[in-house]
């Protein structure tokens, strides 16, 4: 019965909290700590709940560390933001070793797909309309980055219906 009730409410924040940070990426160019720490927190109370055993909790932590690391490696050439690593690491830890390589090569894909869309659409000039909304024209500045948070939220919830999050709900 707890285990059910963890897994479903990890059913809600997970896809929630991932939602909010490809918007708030996406529109702000900011992923802010409180919503990497709440889905770390989330993870930590709601994956020994749902019957996780200790050592795949210890792993997928171990995964976040390593992910971090190689993410904040990224960060210091520019590559892409510390909300962007934070949230990689933090995604990978929900994920653990047997689904993140996967969420990684979904998130490459759509990142690729929406560096793409971005630049083409900083080539063209703006419709004069669209200058009175704020990150739309921040998108369009041929200096600002990439919301890569974007494209790994959406990555993430491809992947989470096929994790062990699901496992004996369906």
């Amino acid at each position: 019965m707890v285990a059910t009730l963890a897994q479903s409410a990890a059913i809600l924040v997970f896809p929630g909290l991932m939602i909010y940070a490809g918007i708030a990426d996406l529109t702000t160019m900011t992923i802010r700590n409180v919503l990497v720490l709440a889905l770390l927190a989330a993870y930590f109370v709601l994956a020994p709940l749902a019957g996780f055993p200790l050592a795949a909790i210890g792993w997928s932590a171990a995964l976040g560390l390593g992910v971090l690391a190689i993410a904040f490696v990224l960060f210091s050439f520019g590559w892409i933001g510390g909300g962007d690593a934070k949230l990689a690491a933090v995604t990978a830890i929900w994920f653990g070793p047997q689904d993140a390589l996967v969420y990684f090569v979904y998130a490459s894909l759509l990142g690729g797909v929406l560096t793409f869309a971005i630049l083409q659409m900083r080539g063209w000039p703006l419709p004069s309309g669209l200058y009175r909304i704020g990150w739309i024209t921040r998108l369009h500045e041929r200096t600002a980055g990439i919301p890569y948070g974007a494209a790994m939220a959406p990555a993430a919830l491809i992947v989470f219906p096929h994790t062990a999050w699901m496992a004996n709900l369906t």
